[in-house]
């Protein structure tokens, strides 16, 4: 019974997700984002489990990627299809569309321009990125490449920022196609390259061994406190910054 208690965090991730996938498909952004929400503190706490369990197995670590496949691979790419489908990509010129470009018909018959399929572009590199994590012993204490939950934090924050945020101009960024098609392909791209991420994993809690993850838990809680729903992707921004500065410095001492 012991061995199945990780096992069960990571089956509760999976319904998160599952149920997240529901909402996302019908555009309750705020449910589908709660839930990711939650199904990342299983994802979270599951490898905690096992470490502390010292049931850590092969089945686990499949069985994690998985759950994270539906959470944080097919909940944003369905959420980054309905905000480039919403968008109209209204910064398209008429000329564009009486040539038919874009192939929009009726919204009410929800036929799809195929721009927005795009977004879907989130979920295949979460897949291709989850399955090369199974097989890379390099990311055992760090990552390489953004992480999927990160990616899908990223997005369920962006139809909250547009939704409930009063800054007009960060709405109005969150309605426009070509930033949209932009975030999509650079996190696309982060979660696949050959980037090192540090992991905020910690093997001991000294200042001095864990220097950046303090001041990234710091000025994340502060930018979370004062910013609401724009923290979440500054947040994003912020990790991979600090950490290619951290590897920046530890290339210069080695």
């Amino acid at each position: 019974m012991k061995k199945q208690i990780p096992n069960l965090l990571t089956l509760g991730n999976l319904l998160c997700g599952t149920i997240a996938t529901i909402y996302a498909v019908q555009g309750n952004f705020a449910a589908a984002g709660l839930l990711v929400v939650i199904g990342i503190f299983f994802d979270f706490f599951d490898g905690f489990a096992a470490r502390l369990l010292g049931v850590s197995g092969e089945l686990g670590k499949q069985l994690d990627s998985l759950a994270d496949m539906v959470t944080s691979g097919v909940v944003p790419g369905i959420i980054m299809f309905n905000l480039l489908y919403q968008s109209g990509f209204e910064n398209f010129n008429n000329e564009l569309i009486e040539k038919e470009i874009i192939a929009i018909v009726s919204l009410n018959d929800y036929s799809l321009s195929w721009f927005s399929y795009l977004g879907l572009l989130l979920t295949l590199g979460a897949c291709y990125r989850l399955a090369k994590f199974n097989i890379d012993t390099r990311q055992s204490d760090s990552f390489i490449g953004l992480p999927t939950p990160a990616m899908s934090l990223f997005v369920i924050s962006l139809p909250l920022i547009q939704q409930y945020s009063t800054i007009e101009f960060a709405q109005n960024l969150m309605s426009n196609s070509y930033f949209l098609i932009g975030i999509t392909l650079l996190l696309t791209y982060l979660m696949n390259a050959e980037l090192p991420l540090f992991s905020l994993k910690f093997k001991e809690y000294s200042f001095k061994n864990n220097a950046v993850k303090y001041l990234f838990l710091l000025v994340s809680l502060l930018m979370i406190v004062f910013l609401q729903y724009i923290a979440i992707p500054l947040i994003i921004i912020l990790y991979v910054v600090l950490s290619v500065v951290q590897n920046s410095s530890k290339n210069k001492i080695a």
